[in-house]
């Protein structure tokens, strides 16, 4: 390996590692604590160095946005060899609840925390839309497509945005109650995340196609 390519590799991984450090105390202080300074410090970096790489916090979160939503829609494509689209649908709903449970700090940041403009609508233009290699509305807008114009949907559900978004709040909707209950509520008695999605997705479906897409799917997530 000659000095430039061990030079761009070093590079490379010392934004990995301020990447790693401000999804770090993003998830436990939120975006306003998180400073370029405080980042510094966790990586134990001089702040300039940081401003090497990013010239201010919104840059960070913006890559950094960046980088997990790649991430995310990396997870979800796994499942694009499934030829039918009602059991893509089905393994799409698992893996988005996986990937939540394995990185809830990444969803919170991606999914339900509201950022600055300025850092939302520039990491939006370093993302190809409509690309479901990277975009993971439009694999899963693909995949309803597909199911629509395979005769799956009912008559009533030919509307492919709207049952996109549907089947994408029905799924966010128990992962967000879930992480948001982090703690035992006395109020609510919780029944597991996966098994809740299960259930969730088999009746959206249920309800979607012609007819009953899993009878024995459904009997086993109740």
């Amino acid at each position: 390996m000659g000095i430039k390519e061990r030079r761009e590799r070093e590079k490379q991984a010392t934004r990995q590692r301020i990447l790693d450090a401000a999804r770090e105390l993003y998830g436990q202080e939120g975006y306003e604590a998180m400073t370029m300074r405080r980042v510094a410090e966790r990586i134990e970096y001089s702040p300039t160095a940081i401003y090497v790489h990013f010239k201010d916090k919104a840059a960070l979160v913006r890559e950094l946005c960046t980088h997990d939503f790649l991430r995310f829609a990396e997870v979800l494509n796994k499942v694009a060899r499934v030829k039918d689209p009602l059991e893509r649908l089905r393994k799409m709903g698992r893996a988005y609840v996986d990937f939540a449970r394995e990185h809830p700090t990444t969803y919170r940041l991606l999914f339900m925390d509201r950022l600055p403009a300025e850092v939302g609508s520039k990491s939006e233009e370093s993302l190809e839309q409509d690309n479901p290699e990277q975009d993971a509305y439009a694999f899963l807008r693909k995949t309803v497509q597909e199911a629509k114009d395979a005769g799956c949907f009912k008559p009533e559900h030919q509307d492919v945005e709207l049952v996109s978004q549907v089947v994408w709040g029905g799924v966010h909707g128990l992962v967000a109650l879930h992480l948001v209950k982090t703690q035992e509520d006395p109020w609510v008695d919780l029944r597991p995340l996966p098994r809740a999605a299960e259930l969730m997705v088999e009746l959206l479906l249920e309800g979607l196609a012609k007819k009953p897409s899993s009878p024995a799917g459904l009997k086993r997530a109740r």
